[in-house]
């Protein structure tokens, strides 16, 4: 619960509704601002804070000890306030699902000093933290089985350690983990992992992965192009049940 914004609130003789009305927002998504996790975008951070008299860094104070890489942060934002998200990856276990061994394990090899690393593994972790609020977003990862199968530098322990984790998330009632068969051959999701996050004002963008620092892309068009990709990848896909079947059996293969 955020404390200093429910005080502060209550002191202004603010409302949920009433900050809905003034910040152009649904209430519900204003609600949302007091709950763990949920913290506004900066426009609307800074439009809650002058109507409330305080700073933003009394409200949020979350926000200035961040440990997230400044090009990630945006997206770190919409990832607070999505209603969904729909995750496809062909080469790692998603960041919401991952270990912080595994999280740790692919950062091996980078310019980074071991500060850095545990600053980006931390940053990680702390993100799966929408995924424990009173209203998470509901996860749909799309997953190439043949992840499942990567070695992590020959750590067998961590690659089960990792399963076993992920097979515990996926039968949560707000994480749906489908996998793509490792034997489909060419399809859709050889160009690379996305994510696509739906927020409470009717309002979609997307995170494209890539060798150099992550795009954001919020053009209607853009957006149109991956939601369609992601159609025809999650048709691909293999039920709830049965990928959660091969997820367990792919974890006992590493003990």
């Amino acid at each position: 619960m955020n404390y200093a914004l429910q005080r502060a609130m209550v002191e202004a003789g603010e409302t949920a509704e009433s900050l809905a009305a003034q910040t152009g927002v649904d209430p519900k998504t204003a609600a949302r601002w007091i709950t763990p996790g949920r913290i506004p975008r900066p426009r609307r951070r800074l439009q809650v804070a002058t109507i409330l008299g305080r700073e933003v860094e009394e409200l949020w104070p979350d926000v200035v000890k961040r440990r997230e890489p400044e090009w990630l942060r945006e997206w770190v934002d919409w990832e607070r306030e999505a209603v969904a998200l729909r995750w496809f990856e062909h080469t790692w276990i998603p960041g919401l699902l991952q270990t912080e061994d595994y999280a740790r394990a692919t950062l091996a090899g980078e310019a980074l000093t071991p500060g850095e690393v545990d600053e980006l593994v931390a940053s990680r972790i702390s993100r799966q933290a929408i995924l424990r609020t009173d209203r998470p977003p509901l996860l749909t990862a799309v997953i190439f089985e043949g992840v499942l199968y990567q070695s992590a530098y020959g750590d067998r322990r961590l690659m089960r350690e990792q399963l076993e984790f992920l097979a515990e998330r996926a039968t949560d009632d707000t994480v749906q983990v489908h996998l793509v068969p490792k034997d489909i051959g060419m399809y859709p999701g050889l160009g690379g992992g996305f994510i696509l996050a739906e927020l409470p004002e009717v309002e979609h963008v997307a995170h494209v992965d890539s060798q150099a620092p992550a795009q954001i892309l919020r053009q209607a068009a853009d957006v149109a192009t991956l939601s369609r990709r992601w159609e025809r990848i999650r048709g691909e896909s293999l039920p709830r049940a049965s990928s959660l079947e091969l997820i367990r059996e792919a974890a006992g293969s590493w003990t």
